[in-house]
């Protein structure tokens, strides 16, 4: 039998033990999406993303996605919550023309919300989006047939494969689990 040592309790700036319902951490979880390099097409043309964090366990995603002018994410229902800030750029619901979102919008969609996402085409830049997702889409084609489902794992799957084609390097997140960084080498 090996015994193992507890670690040393964490504390504070003073040095006051943190309270028992402290998650003792080595290190902060962060990344830097400007080190990260952007997914291109990777759910359709123009629908590029930068994965923050994907926790396979949970059904949480977080993605910072760029929309080129023109794109668009086809109809889907979400099974949980979504928050989605915009960065730059404008976009806007298909069955909401009335409701763009532009830059420093934050937008809450509560589950079981269905909408196609859309960026004009008269858009002069790309729209750029965080997205945190609980849950999955469920996407749709055109004519409402079920088409696929998008969640964490798919997204980590896409990411590395993707990232293997297009050769853009180290894809860093965070993952679910025993949380940490995960790379992704291309």
């Amino acid at each position: 039998m090996t015994l193992a040592t507890a670690p040393a309790p964490a504390t504070t700036s003073t040095g006051a033990l943190l309270p028992m319902v402290a998650l003792p951490q080595g290190e902060l979880l962060t990344v830097n999406a400007n080190d990260n390099p952007l997914i291109r097409n990777a759910l359709g043309e123009g629908v590029h993303f930068k994965p923050l964090r994907l926790d396979l366990e949970n059904g949480e995603w977080v993605v910072l996605a760029t929309f080129a002018p023109g794109a668009r994410i086809p109809l889907h229902y979400h099974t949980g919550s979504v928050d989605a800030w915009t960065i730059s750029g404008s976009w806007h619901y298909y069955e909401y023309p009335e409701q763009p979102q532009t830059a420093g919008s934050y937008l809450y969609e509560p589950g079981s919300s269905v909408h196609t996402l859309v960026c004009p085409d008269t858009n002069t830049e790309d729209t750029t989006v965080l997205f945190r997702v609980s849950g999955a889409n469920v996407n749709f084609t055109d004519d409402g047939q079920f088409h696929s489902i998008l969640d964490a794992a798919l997204i980590a799957h896409l990411t590395g494969i993707l990232a293997a084609e297009q050769k853009v390097g180290t894809v860093t997140y965070i993952s679910g689990g025993a949380a940490g960084p995960a790379h992704v080498e291309a």
